[in-house]
Order: structure tokens, then sequence, then C-alpha cells
């Protein structure tokens, strides 16, 4: 694992991203002391709980999805408010 300062990551920080992006783990340090640990992110939440068996992947893709269609309703916004309020 790489070590870097926190004054190299500040100057760097675009060079040290790419590289962790790429898969590498970096240690910044600051003053001599481990501040941080930056490595490539894993899977996503989602990723984990299918690999659980807690979840399933859509599908389908969004654009599939249908719209959902307006109703009307029977009384207004404003008589709703006016019955949870109390006023008759």
């Amino acid at each position: 694992m790489r070590s870097i300062t926190h004054r190299e990551m500040r100057n760097n920080s675009g060079e040290i991203l790419r590289a962790v992006a790429a898969g590498e783990t970096v240690q910044v340090t600051n003053n001599g002391q481990v501040a941080a640990v930056i490595s490539p992110p894993t899977g996503g939440l989602l990723d984990r709980l299918v690999a659980q068996g807690q979840a399933r992947p859509a599908r389908r893709g969004v654009a599939d999805l249908s719209t959902i269609r307006r109703r009307t309703a029977q009384r207004t916004s404003a008589q709703l408010v006016e019955d949870a309020r109390g006023h008759w």
C-alpha cells in the first residue's frame, strides 16, 4: 500500500485519485499519523444485497416503466386540510 502525506494529497489529488480509480489503495498521513485510507469503491449496496441473497436486480430498465396515471380526487386539497384541522 502506498503512503503519502496530506500535503502530497492536496498537491497531487488528481493523480492520486486516478491511481485509486485504477485499483490502488493509498494511505494518507498527517503529522506522521495515518489519517485516512483511500481505496477503490467496492460494489454498491445493491451489489452486496444481491450477493447475500437479500435482493435481486431489476429485470427491466427504468425506460420500460409505464407512466403513473393521474387520478382525480373526490375532494380538493383545501377540503382535506380543513378536515385535518377539524374545521367542518
